[in-house]
């Protein structure tokens, strides 16, 4: 297996007394040396590539991952297009303090979507992002050596372990855990153990061996013309890429914390918070609330300044500083203002992912003729796993009594209620169809209807293909098939 490894800069690359970091020519050099031999012995297929093409605009190339930027994204998702080619996966090195933020922006670079969220291009290959609290090489008067006492070594191994498993996504591994990218966060400065992902199981586990965890990989390309391998894919990914790239600097995303202040008074510090960022020129705001995504009204001056944003073209997401859990529906009426606001709820997305998710969408917007509506649904959708899927099922999936679908453009909501059933609402609560039950509602060739006894209550016309059911709500509620690569039935099963 041909793995390629890039290296950004962060602490992994850094060596001397004070810590510096390596020019880029001089740590591929002692990587080679140092670490081919060992990964070689233990994995006689691999074939490494140390690259030096990556350079930032720093004396040594690197960058240390704090002065990261959003444009950085972009010049390190084009580095893998450049070498997609001449490689079967990559391994990223980079810095911890923003290492959360590059994995959750490349998996929305390295994949192209449709409005309803279905893959145009997609990430075949392994990306996986490593680095290290400690340096991986110890200067001496010989040159470099291996520091025995870090955990780079053990990083850089296990990344290129779990790249052999050829899972077709951008993933984090440290301490030997892979995460999914969008999924991490970072949760110590003194740990080798610095990630962790309140929602989402590994993907993989390295110890004596390597094992897959228990969360479910991305499933990759549908099919071979939408992965990044053909020429169209890829042609569309790089385009996207360069107007990510330009549109980054005229979409500017910020987010504000939600803390306790004084929020009644005539002029709230959040209020005068958002008005600021407006000023500023931001096209999006990612706010962290409390608990389930909720923001103190007070006296209305919060909810005056919100308003005023989104009338503006602003976008708004809400988040929570709660590191588990989800933000969706408003339940509380400390939030529940918030829905009215036109504001996206986050759902179990990480504050990190959300802010990288929105600055890539608007930046994207207008070379894919994005409006404002398409960038919400698209906000409130699953795109690459970054959250739990809220408007859709895939092959194998199963709505069981209790749970529901609800569009991510519109209100329309399909509820399995364990008494009475499948039932399919618009935005204002009016049912548009309806299959009695109680039952589960199963997708596989084609979506069937099950009573509890296996029973089928309903299936799909025959005609129809199988492989996604999505549900929308704009211009009016429906369930529509895609089939496994994404193509859009000729009918819809319900609707108006």
């Amino acid at each position: 297996m041909r793995v390629c490894i890039i290296n950004t800069g962060g602490t992994i690359a850094c060596a001397g007394d004070p810590l510096a970091p390596m020019p880029s020519a001089r740590f591929a050099e002692a990587a080679g040396r140092l670490l081919t031999p060992s990964l070689m012995a233990a994995m006689p297929d691999l074939r490494l590539h140390f690259d030096t093409g990556l350079a930032f605009d720093s004396p040594s190339g690197t960058l240390d991952s704090t002065d990261l930027r959003p444009v950085d994204w972009c010049r390190i998702a084009g580095r893998i297009l450049d070498l997609y080619a001449d490689h079967d996966g990559f391994v990223v090195l980079h810095g911890t303090d923003t290492m959360d933020y590059t994995a959750s922006a490349l998996p929305f670079l390295l994949n192209v979507f449709d409005p309803d969220g279905l893959g145009r291009a997609v990430l075949s290959k392994p990306v996986v992002l490593t680095g290290a609290q400690l340096p991986l090489f110890r200067e001496t008067a010989a040159g470099p050596v291996l520091n025995a006492g870090g955990d780079g070594w053990a990083n850089v191994t296990g990344a290129v372990q779990t790249a052999r498993l050829r899972l077709p996504e951008v993933a984090l591994f440290f301490d030997g855990r892979l995460w999914r990218g969008n999924r991490a966060l970072k949760v110590s400065t003194t740990r080798f153990a610095a990630f962790d992902s309140p929602h989402l199981a590994p993907l993989a586990e390295s110890g004596i061996g390597v094992r897959h965890g228990p969360a479910v990989p991305l499933n990759g390309p549908p099919a071979p013309d939408r992965a990044l391998d053909d020429p169209a894919a890829m042609a569309l990914a790089r385009d996207q890429l360069d107007a990510v790239e330009a549109g980054l600097g005229e979409n500017v995303v910020i987010e504000l914390p939600v803390t306790p202040a004084d929020h009644a008074s005539p002029a709230p510090p959040l209020a005068a918070l958002i008005d600021a960022a407006l000023a500023a020129g931001a096209r999006g705001l990612v706010l962290t609330g409390y608990g389930e995504g909720n923001v103190p009204a007070g006296a209305g001056g919060i909810a005056s300044a919100l308003q005023r944003a989104v009338d503006g073209g602003v976008t708004v997401m809400i988040g929570s500083r709660v590191i588990g859990g989800s933000v969706g529906t408003f339940h509380y009426a400390a939030g529940a203002w918030m829905a009215r606001t036109g504001a996206v709820a986050a759902g179990d997305m990480t504050p990190v992912a959300a802010f990288a998710k929105l600055s890539i969408l608007l930046a994207a917007a207008a070379h894919h003729g994005w409006d404002g509506r398409a960038i919400r649904a698209l906000l409130s959708r699953s795109l690459t796993g970054e959250s739990s899927s809220r408007d859709r099922l895939s092959g194998g999936e199963v709505l069981h009594p209790g749970m529901a679908l609800h569009a991510a453009d519109g209100g329309a909501v399909l509820d399995n209620d364990p008494a009475d059933g499948l039932t399919l609402r618009d935005g204002a609560g009016a049912q548009v169809w309806a299959v009695p039950g109680p039952g589960r509602l199963v997708l596989r060739d084609r979506p069937v209807f099950l009573g509890h006894d296996g029973a089928t209550l309903w299936a799909a016309p025959a005609d129809l293909p199988g492989g996604i059911l999505i549900l929308t709500g704009h211009p009016v509620p429906a369930l529509t098939l895609h089939d496994p690569a994404g193509r859009a039935a000729p009918a819809v099963i319900a609707g108006l």
